[in-house]
């Protein structure tokens, strides 16, 4: 998942800063002009060790700022408005202030010190109420309004680009609106801002555990058991955090357990969340009004590649109509294996499937119908390994050079900092860190945090781009090595993507910078990366034995490439089903969210969902900034095929020069064009659909050139 912050765009995506704050911001960023050293005084301009006062005078310094360059435009004096003293004098400070507002927002999500968490929680809701004052200035509209009705305009076309979305947010804000109305639409953009960081923060904070004895954890392996702690009655002690809830659901043979982790895991934050997610709908569905749309779903999609949900319902029901066969046939076969364990334990046999064994049979069929033994084959997947291996693999593909920083300044002992450089030329492109571990407090789930855009700074130098992956692979113990699952070995290649989309963009501003892309493309580049490990030469390079070193045999690599389509019916029923979800509570005034969820569930999936849970009240993108796309991960998946099959397994999946080509055509553009045009450039053709159906065995097997 790529993290976006939680905040409302105003003119921009991002926080402004203040003019009487630009030489000070600028003298942060010096290092990237003079510096290449790698130590940990290059990361300077990121504040790791600030206390909770520093974050909320930062904080206040940031909105005093903002409204002195808010001011200066708004000055302009009317009939001298033009692209540099309105659109530009913006842009030039969002590339300096972005980087102090990601700073503050990013203590909430990973750092150790809940006080500081909290501060930066305190902090993100201050500015975000303000940022709403200020993307709601009707003087500072009129004066970019006005200079976009110039003839002529001097600047880049990219520029124009920033000038005509800029315009593009401000009707989206309200701003052509009478005043009652933008009043209205002010009050409900706070409020949403305020309850969305709620639900964020509540899910980070939640640390529930639940205890289970030796025998209702059967079927768990050895090194998972050995990493479990104890409470006071001798029982083992289960979090719900990724690296206990998955292992568990995927190999406890108990199911009693699994109901009570399924139950538990989907019943987290339940009466909180549900609250402020079905206000949240609620508030959505009265803004899109205002502004005109039938719906929540109708004023996102305007500025996607889907442009109306109407085509996405019919993408998805199109999918799901293919897919349902196929995901009968799974469901068939996981029923004719329960049949068979209930049996063999004297457990009644009930002929149905319910969620908490969904994983579990998934796992059984990729293990006894294509001979995957995951415990065996984490073996492989030491974490040290892994991250050489993906490290080595990005960097001969994309042409760059990763060299890791010696005692860099971060905010964790875990985390670890690299430089990225083009390989031919040796320029400096940007900086990484990875946080690859879970802790208390910390964000849940897999994501990549934009921590500084790589954008032109008002000088006209680039200021590169610095970005965050932020994971929760088990920690390895002197006993033990973090090994991964081969989940979660795909997990990182597609969080990686993301970071090195980041990196690689070179727009010209702030706001195109990175992954600012259609967010129903923004997947694609970083499921394209997911191929590479489902394939023989990648594998190899990044796995080894974590006792022996000995190689991952050719018989378990052709086992598990095999299983790729496994389960191909209820996994991407499954992604539909809350594609669905998240498209019909946003097309509604109103929702009771687990009946909607229980609905697709049962009508698209064929499960029903756990009584007495609320799935989306634990959805993190449904308030996280993917309201009403989630269908991207699917519709992006088509394009993801498109451009592996057409070039990458016609060019060769190591060529470094289909991947040059990758990184200059589909990363560096950032979102300074539009997808579509992306794609054609990269492909020579406008996308298809064929290379996707083929690959998921829904239509006619796609065939290329090999090169």
């Amino acid at each position: 998942m790529l993290k976006i912050f939680i905040r409302l765009p105003s003119y921009s995506h991002h926080f402004y800063f203040g003019k009487t704050r630009l030489l000070k911001s600028l003298r942060f960023l010096n290092f990237w002009q003079i510096s290449t050293r790698k130590s940990s005084q290059t990361m300077e301009f990121l504040q790791w060790n600030m206390t909770a006062d520093e974050i909320a005078s930062s904080a206040e310094k940031l909105m005093q700022d903002t409204r002195n360059v808010y001011d200066q435009v708004a000055m302009v004096p009317k009939n001298e408005e033009n692209f540099n003293n309105t659109v530009k004098v913006v842009a030039d400070f969002d590339s300096s202030s972005s980087i102090q507002r990601n700073n503050i927002d990013f203590f909430q999500h990973v750092h150790p010190d809940k006080t500081l968490r909290d501060a930066s929680t305190s902090a993100d809701k201050k500015i975000s109420d303000f940022e709403v004052e200020m993307s709601m200035r009707q003087d500072v509209f009129d004066r970019i309004e006005a200079a976009s009705k110039l003839s002529q305009q001097d600047c880049t076309p990219e520029g124009k680009r920033l000038l005509e979305r800029m315009v593009k947010l401000g009707r989206r804000n309200g701003l052509h609106l009478d005043k009652t109305k933008q009043d209205k639409i002010k009050e409900i953009k706070k409020r949403m801002t305020e309850i969305s960081i709620d639900f964020q923060k509540n899910l980070n904070e939640a640390n529930e555990t639940l205890s289970f004895c030796e025998s209702e954890l059967k079927g768990l392996p050895k090194d998972f058991m050995d990493s479990l702690e104890k409470d006071e009655t001798g029982k083992f002690i289960v979090t719900l955090k990724y690296p206990h809830y998955f292992p568990l659901m995927k190999k406890c043979s108990v199911s009693s357990t699994r109901k009570a982790m399924e139950t538990a895991f989907n019943s987290r934050c339940k009466e909180n969340n549900t609250a402020i997610l079905s206000e949240l709908v609620k508030l959505r569905a009265e803004k899109a009004k205002l502004l005109g749309f039938e719906n929540h779903a109708a004023f996102v999609h305007e500025m996607r590649m889907a442009k109306h949900p109407n085509n996405v319902k019919e993408f998805t029901d199109s999918l799901a109509k293919k897919l349902k066969p196929l995901g009968e046939a799974d469901l068939t076969e996981m029923l004719a294996m329960k049949a068979l364990d209930c049996k063999a334990s004297g457990e009644e046999f009930n002929g149905k499937i319910n969620m908490w064994d969904l994983r579990f049979y998934m796992t059984k069929i990729e293990e006894e119908k294509y001979s995957v033994d995951q415990n065996k084959l984490k073996e492989y997947f030491p974490l040290d390994v892994v991250t050489k291996g993906l490290l080595d693999i990005y960097q001969q593909l994309l042409d760059l050079k990763f060299e890791r920083v010696e005692n860099p300044v971060t905010w964790h002992s875990d985390v670890t900092l690299y430089t990225v450089s083009d390989a031919t030329s040796g320029k400096l492109i940007g900086h990484f860190y990875l946080d690859l571990h879970p802790r208390e407090g910390k964000y849940g789930h897999a994501a990549c945090f934009g921590l500084v855009p790589g954008c032109l700074k008002p000088d006209g130098n680039r200021q590169f781009a610095v970005a965050a992956m932020v994971a929760n692979f088990t920690k390895p113990t002197a006993d033990a090595p973090s090994l991964l699952t081969h989940d979660e070995v795909e997990t990182f290649f597609h969080e990686f993507g993301h970071v090195m989309h980041q990196i690689c963009a070179e727009a010209e501003y702030e706001m195109f910078s990175g992954t600012s892309v259609e967010r129903d493309f923004v997947e694609a580049p970083s499921q394209m990366l997911e191929n590479w490990c489902w394939e023989a030469e990648p594998l190899r390079r990044m796995s080894k034995h974590y006792k022996d070193g000995g190689a991952l045999p050719d018989n378990m690599i052709d086992t598990l490439v095999k299983s790729r389509n496994a389960n191909t019916g209820v996994f991407y029923l499954r992604q539909i089903t809350l594609g669905t979800l998240d498209l019909n509570i946003h097309m509604s005034d109103s929702a009771d969210l687990a009946q909607v969820y229980a609905d697709a569930c049962q009508n698209i999936l064929g499960i029903p969902a756990t009584p007495g849970t609320c799935m989306p009240a634990t959805f993190g993108h449904l308030a996280g900034g993917y309201d009403a796309q989630y269908y991207g991960y699917l519709w992006s998946e088509v394009f993801c095929f498109d451009m592996f099959y057409t070039r990458f397994i016609a060019g060769g999946i190591m060529s470094s020069a289909v991947g040059r080509d990758y990184r200059e055509k589909i990363l560096k553009p950032g979102g300074s064009l539009d997808a579509t045009e992306m794609l054609r450039n990269f492909l020579g053709r406008d996308p298809k659909q064929d290379a996707f159906l083929g690959a998921k065995g829904l239509g006619e097997k796609f065939t290329v050139d090999i090169v």
